[in-house]
């Protein structure tokens, strides 16, 4: 039952109770060794918190505003693919769930459901993520669709231009729909609850591009163009070009050195996330909560600041704002909701999030989220006065 999880890590089990593995693989894996994807985590758990009393907790306020808009907590759903994989019409349960929660839902160009499933299904606007290819045309025009369905945001992954290699898919011979070797067919005979959703939908494969991409109408087409179509040419000129085709709110995301996020401010952005994809790109890169503080310090207030990778608890986002980050956006989290329990598992962790970070927010001493700094961290040895961002660096 929903309500017996606790943690985020009882979603996580539960979901790999539902899910077939090859997909429960696809959100729990990194690339290469997966080292990246486990500091990502674990340097939250180096960073530590002051404990304070006697001071008054009531009348407490997470709420904040993201890129403009507002938001109940410093939390946003991140783009993930084949998010309709790990449950039913994922993409839609999880929008209606973030919205239905007040913070805001990015949408995948990776998705099964597709730009115009998730516009027509909810009423909050969301933010589109967008994948540069080869293919200008096609990126035209999935921005006009994401234009048509009054998207507020664009999202710019740019840490993409080649696929890091993942082995769990490459062992599992990720596909979708899945391929029907016996392996395969094993897996899903053992989660029926899974099977009988996808036999009830439509939604099976990825909608924004079957029937969209020039000669692309089925997968077998789509496999030969997706392996041609990620630019490894990618550059800021593109960024320049997709911000005038766009015309409204960007974000840019998969920022990890300081030197990026410097150029990342000629680029007309109104938000960067630090990012490395979860740990699913270049493994032996450093975490994205290590990397945060100075992300924060090269970009210096003139642009907002979110960062994803690793997020946990609602302790962790309360950390990630301290050391500078206006929000904190979660992905394989609200993935563990959707397989364990649809629409209400994604409820279920968003509530898990906001009490953790709730009442941490009050055993610090604090009541609004908005004025939470780097003063409410300490460690070892530290003084007890307000950690300096450049020792708090040094923590993570």
């Amino acid at each position: 039952m929903l309500e017996n999880a606790l943690t985020i890590a009882d979603l996580k089990e539960m979901a790999r109770r539902r899910v077939p593995k090859m997909f429960f693989d696809y959100a729990d894996s990194g690339a290469w060794t997966e080292s990246t994807y486990r500091a990502n985590e674990d340097d939250f758990g180096k960073i530590l918190l002051r404990q304070r009393i006697l001071v008054d907790m009531t009348d407490r306020n997470l709420a904040t505003e993201l890129v403009g808009e507002p938001a109940s907590m410093p939390v946003a759903i991140a783009p993930t693919g084949l998010t309709g994989m790990q449950h039913a019409d994922g993409e839609i349960l999880a929008a209606q769930a973030a919205e239905a929660f007040g913070i805001p839902f990015s949408l995948s160009t990776m998705s099964i459901c597709s730009i115009e499933d998730v516009a027509a299904n909810t009423t909050r606007p969301f933010w589109f993520q967008l994948y540069v290819m080869r293919d200008r045309v096609f990126i035209e025009n999935l921005i006009a669709r994401a234009k048509a369905a009054k998207c507020s945001a664009l999202v710019l992954t740019l840490d993409l231009q080649i696929l890091g290699q993942r082995h769990k898919d490459l062992r599992n011979g990720l596909s979708a729909p899945p391929k029907f070797t016996a392996k395969h067919i094993w897996q899903m005979a053992t989660r029926p609850q899974w099977c009988l959703g996808m036999l009830g939908t439509k939604r099976r494969t990825f909608g924004n591009i079957v029937g969209h991409a020039q000669n692309v109408g089925d997968l077998s087409s789509l496999s030969s163009w997706t392996k041609e179509q990620f630019d490894p040419r990618l550059s800021w000129k593109d960024v320049e070009w997709i911000k005038e085709k766009w015309g409204g709110k960007l974000i840019l995301k998969g920022i990890l050195d300081p030197e990026d996020a410097r150029m990342s401010l000629e680029s007309g952005a109104d938000a960067i996330i630090v990012s490395n994809h979860g740990g699913r790109q270049l493994d032996g890169a450093r975490s994205s909560i290590s990397a945060l503080p100075g992300i924060v310090d090269a970009v210096g207030g003139r642009v907002e600041v979110h960062m994803d990778g690793g997020v946990r608890s609602g302790q962790d986002v309360l950390k990630a704002v301290a050391l500078g980050a206006k929000g904190a956006w979660i992905g394989r989290p609200f993935l563990y909701g959707l397989g364990a329990g649809g629409r209400a598992g994604v409820a279920r962790c968003l509530e898990i999030l906001r009490d953790e970070l709730d009442i941490t927010m009050a055993l610090c001493g604090r009541r609004d989220i908005r004025g939470i700094d780097a003063s409410i961290l300490d460690a070892p040895a530290m003084a007890p006065a307000a950690a300096a961002p450049e020792r708090v660096a040094a923590l993570v």
